[in-house]
């Protein structure tokens, strides 16, 4: 058996490339990020601007910030919608509200939180199940012109019939037409369920903890990083939160490899919703 190593191939070596150009010049860290859906990403951006390789993109981002700009939009992953995968939502309320009404204040944390659908999903969530006044939610990306959507809270009216369904599905009280302004095209959030939101860019790759948080969302996020990155970002929240806060993953996330896994209790497998251990 041979113990060769095999050498990278040109296109590997061209992505380790554009992104250590993209973390010197920018200070975005996508290095530890799956290199298989990098390249996916990557490719399928040169189709689309017309960009005829990597070594090309790679001088046009470090020289027009506009270039950039358009390729981080399509590195970040912004699939999202309101009350998505319902039955978590239905868990949360069932299994971790009652926890919650014993804090006298909350502290939650959305990181990943692209075009802001969840947020008011679980600011809606929180207004019906009386805690939204007693909340503080902190909304975190990457990308800066995702999260400036999500702060606008302007989503499209093609969008509302699946949102609704969702909503119902979701355990929701009333009807979400409650919480939204139809115009035009376009639906615009109830101003009051941004009122105790704080947007913020921050790079689970490179930032420092929130402190004391009750809950932290990441969802379907971390199944984009490789081990390495997992394993930091896993213990960056055990490390944000409270003593008993919850941890919510996505359905195909797990804890099971992290290094602080046995830190935590499975609170309901299925939704992948976990306890930081008292």
């Amino acid at each position: 058996m041979s113990n060769e190593v095999q050498d990278p191939k040109p296109e590997e070596i061209e992505l380790t490339l554009l992104l250590e150009a993209i973390y010197q010049r920018y200070g975005y860290d996508f290095r530890s990020y799956s290199r298989a859906s990098l390249q996916r990403r990557v490719d399928q951006h040169l189709l689309v601007t017309g960009i005829k390789h990597t070594g090309e993109l790679i001088h046009r981002i470090l020289h027009e910030g506009e270039a950039f700009g358009a390729l981080l939009s399509n590195l970040t992953i912004n699939v999202t919608e309101m009350f998505r995968d319902p039955d978590f939502y239905k868990t949360f309320r069932e299994k971790v509200v009652p926890v919650l009404r014993t804090h006298p204040f909350l502290k939650i944390w959305h990181a990943g939180c692209a075009t802001g659908e969840e947020i008011y999903s679980m600011a809606i969530l929180l207004e019906e199940e009386g805690l939204y006044e007693r909340s503080q939610i902190y909304a975190t990306d990457i990308d800066k012109e995702v999260l400036e959507k999500a702060r606008r809270g302007i989503f499209a009216v093609t969008d509302l019939r699946k949102y609704s369904d969702n909503y119902k599905k979701a355990g929701g009280k009333g009807s979400l037409a409650d919480y939204y302004t139809a115009k035009y095209d376009n639906v615009i959030m109830d101003p009051r369920l941004k009122k105790n939101v704080i947007f913020a860019d921050h790079d689970l790759a490179t930032d420092q903890v929130f402190g004391e948080m009750q809950v932290i969302f990441c969802r379907n996020v971390i199944i984009y990083f490789n081990r390495e990155l997992q394993n930091r970002v896993f213990q960056l929240f055990h490390d944000s939160l409270d003593i008993g806060g919850t941890l919510c993953l996505g359905s195909k996330e797990s804890m099971r490899f992290a290094s602080c896994a046995d830190d935590f209790d499975v609170i309901d497998k299925i939704q992948r919703i976990y306890r930081k251990r008292v």
